[in-house]
């Protein structure tokens, strides 16, 4: 099939590859005209367009076009794409990390025009051109049915790795918990690394043990492998700071569960976590501490400016 790929930074590029290897005609574009020149030189089948209204010019109708930007840009590019001449039976898709409500207003606006939508939750990262895409898409079934072989094509496992969640709104709902669900994951092995770390007695390989448990264990898994192939690299990953940044799913998903009043108690202090990383120098802890040296008379250790966060 022909596509348009609208973004073409670390995802969307890669996506284009993965498109163009699988015998799709991809029409790329970027606000940036160089990663569609460098896909159009890689590939036959890729062409870069010089705006949205060539976009709309290399398409047959329906046309299909994915959007692969970040979700405060998904408004403005849509907008885009209704002056450059989207019509009626066309579908864009909402490929990136947006709120799934955002989605269902979207999907609303422009079903009065008659122009499909849908939104596909991507997961797979920097390694989803080799590995595949696990892809999450809700929206009507003539969308899913446009779509369909470009997401085959996408997804791992031979096509396995795509499913139709439901209504428009469903698959960035999807993608939501399934972000949620990492944070507390993630989390879950940062802290069990670090109590064992914590062993001094023991001496503890963290490299070693990271690769033993990718075999037979109950926790293996790619966040595993990930976690030992950086620590092979780097043991103490003394590169790395502890800062943790977050991407808005996480909040998103606390919450929706505060509104559902369903109980996320792992995956909303993963969240708080990621908060608490960030902090240079917390008041709630000297709080603590000031209470547990009036009514214990606990020794607390002076403020000192060499181990505060770096700004």
């Amino acid at each position: 099939m022909k596509l348009a790929m609208i973004g073409l930074g670390r995802m969307g590029g890669n996506m284009v590859k993965r498109l163009a290897l699988g015998g799709h005609d991809v029409v790329a574009y970027d606000v940036d005209a160089a990663p569609g020149q460098v896909l159009a030189a890689e590939f036959d089948s890729v062409s870069p367009a010089a705006d949205l209204s060539d976009v709309i010019a290399q398409l047959p109708a329906p046309r299909v076009i994915w959007v692969m930007v970040p979700h405060q840009f998904v408004d403005g590019t849509i907008s885009a794409l209704l002056e450059a001449g989207v019509e009626k039976d066309d579908l864009i898709i909402d490929g990136g990390n947006s709120n799934y409500k955002e989605g269902q207003r979207r999907g609303s606006d422009l079903a009065e025009s008659g122009i499909l939508f849908a939104d596909c939750g991507t997961s797979g990262g920097v390694w989803g051109l080799q590995n595949g895409y696990s892809l999450m898409i809700g929206g009507e079934k003539a969308a899913i049915d446009l779509i369909a072989p470009a997401l085959t094509t996408l997804a791992s496992n031979d096509g396995k790795g795509w499913g139709h969640m439901g209504p428009v709104g469903s698959g960035h709902f999807v993608k939501m918990v399934h972000n949620g669900m990492e944070y507390g994951m993630m989390q879950a092995f940062a802290e069990g690394f670090e109590l064992m770390k914590a062993k001094d007695e023991f001496n503890l390989d963290m490299h070693q043990i990271s690769r033993v448990w990718q075999h037979g264990s109950v926790v293996s898994s790619w966040l595993l492998d990930l976690t030992g192939d950086a620590l092979e690299q780097d043991g103490d990953l003394s590169s790395l700071s502890d800062w943790m940044d977050d991407s808005g799913e996480g909040r998103w998903t606390a919450n929706e569960a505060i509104d559902l009043g369903i109980p996320t108690p792992v995956m909303t202090l993963a969240l708080q976590m990621r908060f608490r990383s960030r902090q240079k120098d917390a008041f709630a802890g000297k709080i603590v501490n000031a209470q547990r040296a009036g009514f214990g008379g606990h020794a607390i250790k002076p403020a000192d400016s060499s181990e505060s966060k770096e700004d």
